[in-house]
């Protein structure tokens, strides 16, 4: 898979450097997968979340979500947004 759009987990890292290593492991990880469908994707991070048209991740102990678009067609992810769960429960993302 390829990542485009890491500009929001730059901001967040900037915001919080314990998250650095939780998402350089979340990178390595889908960078090198070649995941075809959500199951694929649950098959590594079992309680990810399809919120149409998105999958949401858990990073660093369910401590942040990563909002992630993924094409699966295309091997292609769009990062949108890494906020804290209490930002993602807001809702404000979905807008």
């Amino acid at each position: 898979m390829h990542v485009i759009s890491k500009s929001a987990w730059r901001e967040a890292i900037a915001a919080d450097h314990t998250l650095e290593g939780p998402i350089s492991e979340w990178y390595k990880i889908a960078s090198n997968a070649s995941w075809k469908s959500i199951a694929d994707v649950r098959k590594v991070y079992p309680h990810a979340d399809f919120v149409d048209p998105y999958t949401v991740f858990n990073i660093k102990g369910n401590s942040y979500r990563l909002i992630v678009k993924i094409e699966y067609r295309w091997q292609l992810i769009f990062v949108k947004h890494l906020l804290t769960h209490q930002d993602y429960d807001k809702g404000d993302w979905k807008k």
